[in-house]
C-alpha cells in the first residue's frame, strides 16, 4: 500500500468515525469546477466555539490535490502533529478556489467565478 493509499484512508477512517473530541481538523476542497479540486485548506479548531488556531493551504495547477500523494502525506502530517481527534471534511469540491481580500477585493464577486462578465 503506497502513502497515497495509506494518507487517504487514515483520513477517511478519522472522517467516517465521527467526531471524538478537539482538537478538530476540518478539511474542504475547492476547484474551477465540480470535478477537480485545485486547492485543498486544513484547519484545527482546538476547542468549541474557538477560532482556528492553525490553517493550511495546498494548490496544484493540473491534476487534484486529492490525488496527490506528497499533499495527502503533508496533509495527514500537519493534522497528526495538531493531535487533531477528529476530521469533519466534506466529500466533494465545494466551490471557487479563490479567496475574497486575496485573489480579487473585498466584496466583489469572483471574476473568475462561472458567469462571470
Amino acid at each position: 500500500m503506497g502513502l497515497s493509499d495509506r494518507s487517504r484512508k487514515w483520513l477517511e477512517k478519522k472522517a467516517r468515525i465521527g467526531f471524538r473530541g478537539h482538537p478538530l481538523g476540518t478539511i474542504a476542497c475547492y476547484g474551477p469546477d465540480d470535478r477537480r479540486a485545485s486547492k485543498m485548506v486544513v484547519s484545527v479548531f482546538p476547542a468549541p466555539d474557538s477560532e482556528a488556531i492553525e490553517l493550511r493551504r495546498w494548490f496544484r495547477d493540473f491534476g487534484d490535490v486529492r490525488a496527490d500523494h506528497e499533499i495527502l502525506g503533508e496533509v495527514v502530517s500537519f493534522l497528526r502533529t495538531h493531535a487533531v481527534r477528529s476530521i469533519a471534511m466534506v466529500d466533494g469540491v465545494i466551490g471557487c478556489p479563490h479567496e475574497e481580500g486575496i485573489d480579487y477585493p473585498d466584496g466583489e464577486d469572483c471574476p473568475h467565478a462561472e458567469g462571470a462578465q
